[in-house]
């Protein structure tokens, strides 16, 4: 796992100008085969939780995890990690309004498009429809942010608005929440539960 996260730190200092080399180097000696090119920390959270659960070691089977820090930098980390680069297969999980970059990504590094899968919203999103308000509920009262989310429900600005909404804002107006719950909301989730976007997302690795 050390070695893998080494990959992923040549790759994000390839990817802002650093050199090739470190990349090419992990590449070959970690006998990488699959980039899962994803937007952020919360997805990256989500997807190692998840593997974990099906007792899946992606870095073992060469499947490098990429958070790119936004969708917009897909079509740099498509080039440099896909055909015309390193020559690895790409997978992407994205967000409904990210897809067009996906796809214009993956279309220049001929990359198949049928790897992309997509989140109805957002992938706070479908883990909150997944597991249902009152499950996502308990995490938070588990987790000792109940009472902050009561506190939130409270605020002018939720009045009216479906928890479902809430609880989307409300991982997102803290620091570091997002990528918290990105783990502990996948860790709730029934075995049959999976959100679809993730759950093609592992089979396809």
């Amino acid at each position: 796992m050390v070695d893998m996260r080494a990959f992923q730190d040549a790759v994000t200092n390839w990817a802002t100008g650093g050199p090739d080399g470190p990349a090419r180097d992990l590449a070959e000696s970690l006998g990488a085969r699959t980039a899962v090119l994803l937007e952020g920390l919360s997805d990256f959270a989500a997807v190692e939780a998840l593997a974990a659960r099906h007792g899946r070691d992606l870095a073992a089977e060469g499947v490098c995890v990429v958070p790119m820090g936004g969708a917009m930098s897909v079509g740099r980390y498509a080039g440099l990690l896909g055909p015309p680069g390193l020559g690895l297969r790409l997978v992407g999980l994205c967000d409904e309004g990210e897809k067009g970059f996906f796809q214009r990504g993956l279309e220049r590094s001929q990359a198949p498009l049928q790897d992309i899968y997509v989140c109805t919203a957002d992938l706070e999103d479908e883990l909150i429809r997944a597991l249902g308000t009152a499950g996502v509920e308990e995490v938070f009262r588990a987790e000792g942010d109940f009472r902050a989310w009561q506190s939130f429900q409270r605020q002018p600005a939720q009045h009216g608005r479906p928890r479902h909404q809430q609880m989307r804002r409300f991982l997102g107006t803290k620091k570091g929440r997002k990528i918290r719950y990105g783990r502990l909301l996948v860790e709730a989730l029934a075995p049959d539960r999976t959100p679809p976007p993730l759950d093609g997302l592992l089979v396809s690795l």
